[in-house]
């Protein structure tokens, strides 16, 4: 597969904030889309890491033996709604195929399974999520607010958060490469 940016959004795809983003939950994120229609859109933060005490029972960590949970801003919309994005393809009747190995769904039965499995599936939690209206993506799109890449769950379960924004720039190579290493605070340069 050749390393070049989408041309098209589209469900599967990563939203990488530009530069032009300069400061809130935005700044140098990068968004899986979930869902693109000509109705609107929505998608989820992935690389906000987020701390914060869950009720026990959601999340009883006495009981979490799965090492490869994770907790995420998802974005700025209902950020006291929980949503899945995992590796498990074992309940499709819940659960949304968002591009190869990712999916999004699950009910709490199923989040209280995979906690206790140490062998179970890669899974992030997301609160909140990043919603826009029909045609209001493409037009921030068009005007420089994101950059579009396929999607990948090498990115999403096993990249540090820290780090994915610099990474996936530099993977799509060229004038993004160079992108990835502008400083954070642009003071210090």
């Amino acid at each position: 597969m050749e390393n070049v940016p989408y041309s098209q959004i589209q469900k599967g795809t990563f939203l990488v904030a530009t530069p032009e983003i300069d400061s809130g939950i935005f700044f140098r994120g990068v968004l899986l889309v979930c869902e693109h229609n000509p109705n609107g859109s929505f998608g989820l933060v992935i690389n906000k890491p987020l701390t914060l005490e869950l009720p026990e029972d959601i999340l009883n960590l006495n009981e979490l033996s799965n090492p490869r949970i994770g907790i995420r801003a998802g974005g700025p919309v209902q950020t006291n709604q929980m949503m899945l994005l995992h590796t498990s393809d074992k309940i499709p009747q819940q659960t949304l195929k968002i591009c190869n190995g990712v999916f999004l769904g699950g009910d709490l039965q199923f989040l209280q399974d995979v906690i206790t499995d140490a062998q179970g599936p890669d899974i992030r939690l997301c609160f909140g999520y990043a919603g826009w209206g029909a045609g209001q993506l493409e037009r921030e799109f068009l005007d420089g607010s994101w950059f579009i890449y396929p999607a990948s769950g090498k990115y999403i379960f096993e990249c540090p958060p820290e780090r994915m924004w610099q990474e996936i720039l530099r993977e799509m190579g060229g004038k993004y490469a160079t992108l990835s290493m502008i400083p954070e605070d642009l003071s210090l340069n």
